[in-house]
């Protein structure tokens, strides 16, 4: 049984495929298609057919994530949507919350709604926080709704009533009757991706939702229709921002599931790696082409929020979305972003980055831009023969003429400019990677450092580093490794209910029901999988009386109102900082997350066949290290053939089809049996 997975970045599309038989791993790379994702990807299965002698076509299973859904919305190429809601609820959307990003900035403003307010439309209903029907629905209020979106060219509807919720009736009614009326168009209701509480944030959602749908369906479309060319019949499976996979036919209903679709496969490997390891406490980074993720894995749970904002800075609160998202913390600095002067003449470093095309200038695609990737070849980090496995060889004369226009304004020369390049880069990163430890109460100096990318082992040792880390680990394949994180991802649903209860006994025999009824919902979901058990997590939505928020508390079946409650105040005491022990509790939700347990990709441990120092010794190489060592001679090693359990004290060089990791000084890497690159300090 071969599992492939590919994953499609800004830059590069990468490719995984395990052969359960043998344990064999075959890896991928080519330049993302741009223009349609979906040729990158049979490219980069086909290249890795040509290479390895890889049969695609016998491949039982195939998963895939990208930024199809991202892109879009970041972008503003979606559809022209329409958003039919309850009468006097018009404008939600513009309203939005009072909440400010930055409380004394006065140039914060509200984001702009993606569904215009000529597209926003109301009908008589109206329900009850209960879910009772205070006023019917008028369905003839649907017929010119209907009329109007055609005129308009709507190729998307969102359905959002008040108090959905509680009951979707109205709801159902309305979206079945104007999916009759325009069967052009996609519709979408909101109690089919959300039933959570929060008029606005449910608004949002389901505007969202509506407005990639389309594009989604036609991707996924095209998408199986070059596998089913290439003869790859295997079935497939989307990647989801919550750490699980879905099957295509679910990612079509429901594609806002999809926004961090490739970050979240990078998280669940570095989960993987954990357990490998033994470490529940991982901080995982990934550096790619245009940007670089980071998370924190606690007690090996991958931390997911239920709400997300997308394009929240300290000038805008964002656009809420209430579905599981993997925290996680993303800024433009990659491989790919370009090193630039700001009008005071300081050196900045991303968000912008130069893409696959024309891409950094080395790759002598057109870029005329400094990019890292530039710094890195010019200080000598990257070798310009063997980068992405020799398939893209870089220019290193182009990427010091991009960046000769820096060292003259730096009045220094073109290696002290790329290192200043690298230099801001990791002081973005790192400001990164405290934004989901420091300043969240976690200490670095407790987790393992699992760095991924295919600039991410390049930055690794300086950042492991700098954070104190317990260890710095480049896993294997780590260019690819969010490819290889969704083979190690299992099918995951959550489902969320909005319950409002004091605690109390009576509470607590309510929520074993109602988790009942969930956990039934999840059989039902997972039963036109492969067969396989399903396991639930179980959580309950609390808050102090008097609150507006609250936080997510473990719930195990049996659990009385006492044995919960302390729960609820070690991880309020977490979230807070303070405690309310004699504060009255209440309830407001309920969450299930269930997982389909099915066969993962493991990493075979490695033979010691075939290795030494002598044979994995590549040469030499001089790299730039510091403008005080200068050039330094550094050994270069060969990672596939690297002796096991054997201490190599840097600086050097470990060289891989994917990427390339530099050990510093004072530092030593060892490879681990299971694959694992092993940085420590002494």
């Amino acid at each position: 049984m071969i599992r492939l997975a590919t994953d499609v970045g800004g830059t590069f599309t990468d490719l995984v495929a395990y052969d359960e038989a043998t344990g064999r791993l075959t890896v991928g790379k080519s330049l993302t298609t741009t223009d349609d994702p979906s040729r990158g990807v049979l490219h980069v299965i086909e290249a890795a057919a040509a290479r390895e002698d890889l049969d695609a076509t016998s491949a039982a299973y195939f998963v895939h994530g990208g930024t199809t859904v991202i892109n879009a919305i970041t972008e503003r190429k979606g559809v022209k949507t329409a958003l039919v809601t309850t009468a006097g609820f018009r404008d939600v959307l513009a309203i939005g919350r009072g909440n400010r990003p930055d409380l004394y900035n006065l140039r914060t403003r509200s984001p702009e709604p993606f569904i215009p307010r000529d597209l926003r439309f109301e009908v008589r209903e109206r329900l009850d926080a209960r879910g009772e029907v205070v006023a019917p629905l008028h369905e003839e209020d649907l017929a010119p709704i209907a009329e109007a979106c055609r005129a308009a060219g709507v190729e998307a509807v969102g359905v959002v009533f008040l108090h959905a919720y509680a009951n979707p009736a109205h709801e159902r009614a309305a979206a079945d009757a104007l999916a009759a009326a325009l069967p052009e168009a996609t519709v979408c209701a909101s109690h089919e991706i959300s039933r959570q509480w929060r008029e606005y944030e449910r608004a949002s959602t389901v505007a969202l939702n509506a407005y990639v749908q389309p594009i989604l369906q036609r991707y996924l479309a095209r998408l199986e229709d070059a596998l089913d060319a290439r003869g790859i019949r295997a079935p497939r499976y989307a990647m989801l921002s919550n750490g699980g996979v879905a099957a295509f036919a679910q990612a079509r209903r429901t594609p806002l599931a999809l926004v961090e679709s490739g970050p979240s496969g990078g998280v669940a490997g570095a989960a993987a790696i954990g357990r490998l390891l033994g470490e529940t406490e991982v901080l995982h980074l990934d550096v790619g082409g245009t940007t670089a993720k980071c998370s924190l894995i606690e007690g090996g749970r991958i931390r997911v929020e239920d709400t997300y904002k997308l394009e929240k800075t300290r000038l805008t609160p964002g656009h809420p979305i209430q579905t599981p998202v993997i925290d996680i913390v993303e800024i433009g600095a990659g491989g790919g972003s370009i090193a630039w002067l700001d009008p005071r003449g300081a050196l900045r470093v991303g968000p912008r980055s130069a893409g696959s095309t024309p891409g950094p200038a080395c790759y002598g695609r057109g870029g005329t831009d400094p990019t890292v990737t530039d710094a890195l070849v010019t200080l000598g980090i990257f070798d310009p023969q063997a980068f992405a496995g020799g398939d893209v060889p870089l220019d290193v004369a182009l990427a010091r003429h991009a960046l000769k226009p820096l060292a003259d304004h730096l009045q220094g020369s073109v290696e002290a400019a790329a290192h200043a390049v690298v230099e801001i880069a990791l002081a973005n990163m790192n400001n990164a990677l405290k934004l989901v430890t420091v300043q969240r109460g976690r200490d670095p100096r407790d987790a393992a450092f699992v760095i991924s990318g295919g600039a991410g082992p390049a930055l690794a040792a300086r950042l492991g580093r700098e954070l104190s880390v317990k260890t710095t680990v480049a896993p294997p394949h780590p260019g690819i490794f969010s490819a290889w994180g969704m083979l190690a991802a299992q099918p995951r649903a959550d489902f969320r209910a909005t319950w409002f209860a004091p605690l109390d006994p009576e509470a607590m025999a309510g929520a074993a029901d109602r988790f009942a009824a969930l956990e039934a919902e999840a059989e039902a979901h997972f039963a036109a999988a492969s067969a396989g058990p399903v396991t639930h997590t179980r959580a309950l939505e609390a808050r102090y009386a008097g609150q507006e928020h609250g936080v997510m508390a473990p719930w195990g079946p049996g659990d009385d109102a006492a044995r919960f409650a302390e729960g609820f105040h070690a991880t309020h005491e977490r979230a807070y900082t303070f405690r309310l022990d004699v504060a009255e509790i209440e309830i407001t939700g309920l969450h299930l997350e269930a997982r389909l347990e099915t066969g993962l990709a493991v990493l075979a441990p490695l033979s010691p066949e075939g290795r030494s120092l002598d044979a994995a010794r590549k040469g030499e190489r001089q790299v730039w290290l510091s403008p005080e060592a200068g050039w330094t001679p550094c050994p270069v090693y060969d990672r596939d053939r690297l002796p096991l359990d054997q201490p190599l004290p840097g600086p050097l060089i470990v060289e891989e089809a994917t990427t390339t990791t530099l050990v510093l000084p004072g530092q030593t890497a060892r490879l681990d049996p299971g694959g694992c690159l092993l940085i420590r300090e002494g």
